[in-house]
């Protein structure tokens, strides 16, 4: 089979994590570029703020980018976009919704694309050098989802983006079922499909069976209401605004995130909120506290959210109250158990009466469960499937579900981020590998924070650090003034003074080693007080704080 009838498909990001999403596909000298997400930083990425995609590739090759696709606004999709626009100059296309969120974030970087960012809608369709892209219309937990059919000459692509099947959407815009089963009667070379939900059997249940919910609960709040919930869910806040208008409440929204989506949701259109329902937080307080709804940030209870200030009592504008009712429609993003039973806590504290999900369903998945799975793999018939969107053990059962579905084994990969999957119109491979991997956003640095350093950092969280500083005459080498000990994290230096003073007998004993050992570089006395110093202090207190010799010559 001759070069120019092969197809790759690289992934960057998204398999094997739930997060910063990315996939490549490349034909002859063209690459598609399918989202451009973040990941949020594991407990032990210490002072680590975002995760993004290795782009190195990307940038290698930036001259054959002919386009970013987005699928939805989620920020596992569109999160990382500022960092790849820095490096690549490439149009962006995705639904209204989807890029009026990555303007918004664009922005917040400093950066003006909008000439970049161009519109599509679901049943367009888009030519991008070799590739004709239709976009298509699925449900999620965010309006503005686009699942994409990516033609080439070697085949047909499908990337569902994150979906489920929702028969009765509260936007009243089911999957574009006719389109699918287009597809798969046409012929589908791979499909690669959402995987977080494959280990739940069944259907994932309609967003609309929460409108009946949220009415039960505004009819029987006595108090003020405060909602929390993803600020993306504009189908969510649609809801409890529909349930604030049978119940005459106004609403008020509070969080920077909550406030923004809001603002592009209703200017896009995709959120209806009638005059003079909405209210500002000024307004609140002269208003009776059973004509109140506010929807806030904080679901997952981050600190410095605003539903966790609340609970706190540090919010400097909303006081939780003896008898407001708390509703936290989200369910907990895993590694956030502890911070939302902490906010869950505090709201009691306080006296507010709290609904969350152990308590009563008061949420509903945006993903697809095993029956939707099958459904699309029905519609779609794939030659060859790639599960995507979750862990790695996500991806091992939705193999196997593709498999009962007839997919054969052979036609099924599972690759790790970075691997090369080539395929033409008869046969697939992992073929090789490209860079790839996790890129640090730590403040303003971006990559400049790696392995060693966060290996440093959980060192020093743990046992501190242990400075010795020595001044030493040039001339003989005998030392003039010290060793002078900060310990900071490892012990306080006036209870332990006697640790301390065998501290510097230890460093003295290292110089004088050095010494008569006629070495006098500097590198070789650090690495002999380090050494020193170590050994002495686990012996002693079972600790391994780091030690930093400092040496100064006059």
């Amino acid at each position: 089979m001759s070069k120019q009838n092969k197809i790759a498909l690289i992934p960057l990001g998204g398999l094997g994590e739930i997060g910063k999403n990315m996939w490549v596909i490349e034909y002859k000298q063209e690459i598609l570029v399918i989202d451009a997400g973040v990941m949020f930083p594991d407990e032990d990425m210490l002072g680590i703020d975002l995760v993004i995609p290795d782009i190195t590739y990307l940038v290698e090759n930036r001259e054959k980018v002919v386009g970013i696709l987005l699928t939805h606004g989620h920020e596992d999709h569109i999160g990382a976009l500022p960092y790849v626009l820095r490096q690549l100059n490439a149009p962006v296309y995705g639904s209204r919704l989807t890029l009026g969120l990555a303007e918004a974030k664009l922005k917040e970087h400093g950066l003006d694309r909008k000439a970049q960012l161009i519109p599509v809608n679901p049943g367009d369709t888009l030519k991008l050098g070799s590739f004709k892209v239709d976009f298509i219309n699925v449900n999620h937990s965010i309006a503005g989802v686009l699942a994409l059919a990516v033609h080439t000459p070697v085949g047909t692509i499908v990337h569902t983006a994150d979906f489920k099947i929702d028969h009765t959407p509260v936007d009243g815009e089911p999957l574009d079922f006719r389109k699918f089963a287009e597809l798969g009667d046409n012929g589908v070379l791979a499909l690669l499909s959402d995987s977080t939900n494959v280990e739940r059997e069944g259907y994932t249940v309609s967003e609309r069976v929460l409108a009946e919910k949220f009415e039960r609960i505004f009819r029987q709040a006595e108090g003020r209401l405060i909602i929390t919930t993803f600020a993306s869910n504009i189908h969510r806040v649609q809801q409890v605004v529909n349930a604030a208008i049978i119940h005459h409440r106004k609403v008020a929204f509070i969080g920077r995130s909550m406030v923004n989506v809001v603002s592009i949701a209703k200017e896009l259109g995709y959120i209806q909120i009638p005059d003079g329902l909405e209210v500002d937080l000024d307004q609140i307080d002269h208003l009776p506290a059973n004509e109140v709804a506010l929807v806030t940030t904080g679901s997952q209870g981050e600190p410095l959210a605003a539903l966790s200030r609340m609970s706190m009592g540090e919010h400097r504008r909303i006081k939780i109250r003896q008898g407001d009712t708390v509703i936290i429609s989200a369910s907990a993003i895993p590694g956030n158990e502890k911070l939302i039973g902490r906010t869950i806590n505090q709201l009691f504290k306080q006296g507010a009466r709290v609904i969350y999900e152990t308590l009563t369903d008061i949420h509903v998945s945006g993903h697809a469960r095993q029956e939707e799975l099958k459904m699309m793999l029905n519609l779609v018939k794939p030659k060859y499937f790639v599960p995507i969107h979750g862990e790695y053990r996500h991806l091992v059962q939705h193999a196997r579900l593709a498999q009962e579905m007839g997919v054969p084994t052979e036609n099924v990969f599972i690759p790790e981020i970075g691997d090369v999957m080539e395929f033409t119109a008869h046969s697939g491979r992992v073929a090789g590998r490209v860079a790839s991997g996790r890129i640090f956003v730590d403040g303003l640095g971006v990559g400049d924070v790696g392995n060693v350093v966060l290996r440093d950092r959980k060192q020093l969280s743990q046992d501190g650090i242990l400075i010795a500083v020595v001044t030493i005459d040039r001339e003989n080498g005998q030392v003039i003034a010290g060793p002078d000990v900060i310990s900071r994290g490892f012990v306080y230096v006036r209870e332990s003074e006697a640790l301390m003073e065998e501290v510097r007998v230890k460093v003295k004993d290292a110089l004088d080693k050095c010494q008569t050992q006629g070495n006098s570089d500097w590198s070789f006395m650090k690495s002999q007080i380090r050494e020193t110093l170590s050994r002495f202090l686990y012996e002693r207190t079972k600790r391994r704080p780091m030690i930093l010799p400092i040496i100064t010559e006059v």
